[in-house]
C-alpha cells in the first residue's frame, strides 16, 4: 500500500509486444509513455515476485503486473467521513455525499476506502457492500480477512435489513395516469437492467429481480421524506423505482433523465447534493449472535 492506494493487477496475455511497457502503451492509451516510465523509475511497476519492471524489462506471457494509478488533478471532496464503530472484525462509517466508496475513474484518493486506509492505517480494509457517490449514510467494511466471508454472506443471503431516508417532490397522487390508486406503503418491483449511457440503469418488461418497501414518513413546504426498505441491491435500484413512480429524488442527475447532467464527469455542485440517505443497517452477527444496528448521524 502507498499512500493509502493499493496496487491494481493486470495478467499478461499472449501477444506480440516485446515488452512490458509495449504491452501497457496499447493496453491502457489514455496513459502516456512518458507516465509509465516514471512510475518505473519510482519502483511502482512490479511482477508477482517483487521486481521492479523497467522500460526495456521483455514482455512474459503469464506474468501478473502490480502498479499503482496516479491521477495528475484530483478534486478535493470538501466533507468529512464518520467512524461509527469498529471492533475486530468490522469498521461502520457514516459517509458523506459526493464521495465514492472505492477508487474508479476519477477518484482515488478522494474515495472513502483510500482515506480510511490512510487516517487508520487499515491495509486489510475491504467494503462488504456500496451505496452510490451521490448518496450519504452508513457503509460496512471487513477488517479482518478470516471472518470477511462471514460478514459478506449475510447481504448475498439478504439478512441484512437496511434502511434508507429521500427526499422527492409531494405530488397529486390521483393525477398519475401511470398509478391511479398508488398509496402508501407501497412496494415496487420491477425488471432492471443496464440503460443508456453505461453508468445508468433503466425498468424492461420480464420477471422482476428488484424489490423495494416504501413509506411516507413525513411532508414538508411541498416534498416528502420516504423511508425505503429495498429488498434487493440493484445498482441505483431506489432511485430508479422512485423515479419510476413519478417521484424522482431532490437534485437526481440521473433520473428520470440527464436535463441536468449531460456526462458523469460533469462537475459535482456540493451545494446540491442527492437526496438520499442509508440511515441504517442491522443484522444478526455471524460470529456472536448478538443483534446489530448501525445509524447514520445525518439527516436530509
Amino acid at each position: 500500500m502507498v499512500d493509502g492506494v493499493g496496487p491494481s493487477c493486470q495478467w499478461l496475455p499472449a501477444g506480440p509486444w516485446e515488452t512490458t511497457l509495449d504491452f501497457l502503451k496499447e493496453r491502457y492509451p489514455s496513459v502516456e509513455t512518458a507516465t509509465w516510465a516514471y512510475r518505473m523509475a519510482k519502483g511502482q511497476v512490479v511482477d508477482e515476485t517483487g521486481l521492479r519492471l523497467n522500460s526495456g524489462s521483455p514482455y512474459r506471457v503469464g506474468a501478473r503486473i502490480f502498479y499503482y494509478r496516479e491521477l495528475e488533478s484530483e478534486k478535493r471532496i470538501p466533507f468529512a467521513e464518520y467512524v461509527l464503530y469498529r471492533d475486530e472484525d468490522i469498521l461502520v462509517v457514516d459517509k458523506p455525499h459526493f464521495l465514492p466508496v472505492v477508487p474508479s475513474g476519477r477518484f482515488l484518493h478522494e474515495t472513502l476506502l483510500v482515506r480510511l486506509k490512510k487516517k487508520e492505517k487499515l491495509e486489510s480494509l475491504v467494503p462488504i457492500h456500496r451505496i452510490d457517490r451521490g448518496a450519504a449514510g452508513v457503509v460496512l467494511f471487513s477488517l479482518n480477512p478470516a471472518t470477511r466471508g462471514h460478514y459478506a454472506s449475510l447481504f448475498g443471503k439478504r439478512k441484512v435489513k437496511k434502511v434508507y431516508e429521500a427526499l422527492a417532490r409531494t405530488l397529486p397522487f390521483k393525477f398519475l395516469p401511470k398509478f391511479p390508486t398508488l398509496s402508501f406503503p407501497h412496494t415496487r418491483r420491477s425488471r432492471i437492467v443496464a440503460g443508456e449511457p453505461f453508468f445508468r440503469m433503466k425498468e424492461v418488461e420480464g420477471t422482476p429481480n428488484s424489490e423495494t418497501y416504501i413509506d411516507v414518513l413525513q411532508k414538508i413546504n411541498g416534498v416528502t421524506l420516504y423511508q425505503l426498505s429495498p429488498v434487493t441491491g440493484r445498482k441505483h435500484q431506489i432511485r430508479l423505482h422512485l423515479s419510476a413512480l413519478g417521484i424522482p429524488i431532490v437534485n437526481d442527475k440521473f433520473y428520470p433523465d440527464l436535463s441536468v447532467a449531460r456526462e458523469l464527469d460533469s462537475e459535482d455542485d456540493f451545494s446540491n447534493p442527492l437526496k438520499l440517505l442509508a440511515k441504517s443497517i442491522s443484522f444478526r452477527d455471524p460470529l456472536t449472535a448478538r443483534e446489530r444496528y448501525f445509524e447514520s448521524c445525518r439527516n436530509l
